[in-house]
């Protein structure tokens, strides 16, 4: 794909605030002089917003800082006037009930914060999680020239020897803990091991997924998802990618031009080929929307079913994110897959040039961190999309973090009516629980928890890890973190706080998971289904106001990317009306 360039010079957006000698034009450039710019930087070269999401509250963030003066040096290299913008920064690591709560109202106000400002571009500064969709919606909705940069991820964790992928560890071993395994003070000592450097998570998580699927779609330089954020090379990136929105801007390359319906076949494959997160389905499903590419979960299982999973990173295998980064990072996965014909090699980038232009001279350097496909992890990754009686809008699981034994299964029913009830009962051992049962967790989706939690990783009855058994089947309307593993089933839709079937589901039912055959089954006949859901009534009461009821009243389900019915599609950049 070739893209046309823009006529240059124009005038841009931010000469209507800035532009001429108007009362209106001295009132808005006067004021932004008292920071110390010249007269001359107003002249009609382009203003590149930089979006920062820093936060001392979103520590995969905390370093954002430092790299937007990397970015700033390359707007300012490039001939663009840089000005840096706080903008809505969720973390999943401290914000409660849920990042994912917030992430519809982060891309709110990321999209009017960019059309109500003097900005030609964008520089999407990007992290933890709910960041990168957040900033990358608000940006499509918007239509304003706008790339990413990611934070890049920490550096290994090491403990007694062993690596520590933060996040999968604490999966390990808050397990360990639970069946004698391991002891309270070697948990509290593998602690700081587990997040020894500034970035992101440093295995295949939520964040390094989101940062993989931002370079796949192309609205990242190419190698922008895997450098450490500690690496030097991470701030030559920053500085680089500052040099590039200025030209971006100048051709009028929007994301509408890159964030093509190829653009996300591409990403889908992608994300099998990485073993990435099971969140990234919610996320691209919601970013589609917001560009108005008709993306559907049947898309990610078609897309992804034969896709082999040959990144060997945890949680799916041995490796974390420094060890990818120094293979090759993602160029050599896109080119593995670009050679194999599995690639829309002519998509366009950020860059202004196509997918495969980016990465065929790419070269693995590693390959026992990117394997072969006769040595893949999962001859068949991607993300499984179940449907059945219990799940009429599909639920979604990661067959490369899931265990072979139990794809195929048919187990009785324990359920637990929400998080607490779950939390109350587990680790009685008067439970009545084996490892052939199948633990059902309701009222955990979009408007079930409010804002669909990261729960849907249950952990193991402490009876059931005392025997040595580390997998069970678990199924949930709820999300789980991106650096967890198991055989668990999730997004279960419609949810149960709406009615779907999943509310029904008693103890003691029988439930068949064929994942080959892509079924979730509930054994129970028609007519029970539909008289236990007549007898049905709401456990989750709508909430009296505030943000709480605007997120109540307005989320859409987990199966079309629980966005919000009034935020799908673009609404454009245009300049609103001046007050003054």
């Amino acid at each position: 794909m070739t893209f046309r360039k823009a006529d240059w010079p124009r005038r841009l957006r931010s000469q209507e605030w800035y532009g001429g000698t108007s009362r209106d034009s001295i009132y808005h450039r006067g004021w932004l002089k008292n920071q110390g710019y010249p007269h001359d930087l107003f002249d009609g070269r382009p203003v590149i917003g930089i979006l920062n999401t820093w936060s001392e509250l979103t520590p995969c963030n905390g370093h954002l800082r430092e790299l937007a003066e990397k970015v700033k040096a390359g707007v300012w290299e490039a001939g663009g006037f840089p000005l840096e913008v706080p903008v809505f920064s969720a973390s999943e690591n401290t914000y409660r009930p849920t990042a994912m709560m917030y992430r519809n109202l982060a891309a709110m106000a990321v999209e009017e914060t960019m059309r109500a400002q003097p900005i030609d571009g964008a520089v999407l500064m990007v992290g933890c999680d709910k960041t990168t969709p957040s900033l990358m919606m608000g940006a499509a909705s918007t239509d304003i020239p706008s790339i990413v940069v990611t934070g890049g991820p920490m550096l290994n964790g090491w403990f007694r020897g062993e690596r520590v992928g933060s996040g999968t560890a604490l999966w390990q071993m808050s397990e360990d803990i639970k069946a004698g395994r391991m002891s309270q003070d070697d948990f509290l000592e593998a602690e700081q091991a587990m997040s020894r450097s500034s970035g992101t998570c440093n295995t295949m998580g939520t964040a390094s997924t989101m940062a993989s699927m931002a370079e796949a779609l192309g609205m990242a330089l190419s190698g922008n998802a895997a450098i450490p954020a500690v690496d030097a090379r991470r701030r030559v990136m920053a500085q680089l990618t500052g040099r590039r929105i200025v030209d971006m801007v100048k051709d009028d390359l929007k994301p509408s031009d890159v964030l093509t319906r190829e653009a996300f076949e591409n990403a889908i494959r992608v994300n099998g080929a990485i073993g990435g997160s099971t969140n990234a389905v919610i996320h691209m499903l919601a970013l589609a929307g917001r560009v108005g590419v008709d993306l559907t979960l049947d898309d990610w299982d078609r897309l992804g079913r034969d896709i082999p999973t040959i990144v060997n990173l945890m949680p799916s295998g041995k490796y974390l994110m420094e060890e990818f980064f120094y293979a090759g990072g993602l160029p050599v996965v896109l080119k593995r897959l670009g050679e194999a014909g599995l690639l829309h090699n002519d998509a366009l980038t950020v860059s202004g040039e196509t997918a495969w232009d980016q990465v065929k001279d790419a070269v693995n350097w590693n390959e026992d961190v990117i394997l072969p496909v006769d040595r893949a992890l999962t001859a068949s990754g991607g993300i499984a999309v179940l449907r059945g009686n219990l799940a009429p809008d599909g639920a979604v699981l990661k067959p490369s973090a899931a265990s072979p034994d139990l794809m195929q299964h048919r187990g009785r029913a324990v359920v637990f009516e929400d998080i607490d009830d779950y939390k109350a009962r587990i680790a009685d051992d008067a439970l009545e629980i084996d490892e052939t049962c199948i633990m059902v967790l309701k009222n955990c989706g979009p408007k079930g928890y409010p804002g669909m939690s990261e729960v849907g990783n249950m952990g193991l009855p402490p009876k059931v890890l005392r025997k040595g058994i580390t997998d069970m089947i678990r199924i949930s309307d709820a999300r789980m973190s991106g650096t967890a593993y198991g055989t668990v089933v999730l997004h279960t839709a419609p949810e149960a706080a709406v009615g779907g079937p999943l509310a029904i589901v008693r103890t003691g039912d029988m439930i068949e998971l064929d994942v080959p055959g892509r079924r979730l089954h509930l054994d129970v006949s028609d007519d029970e289904i539909s008289r236990r859901l007549e007898a049905w009534t709401p456990r989750v009461e709508q909430p009296e106001g505030g943000y709480d009821r605007l997120f109540h009243d307005h989320v859409r389900g987990a199966d079309t990317g629980a966005d919000f019915d009034f935020l799908i599609g673009q609404r454009g950049r245009a300049v609103p009306r001046d007050s003054h």
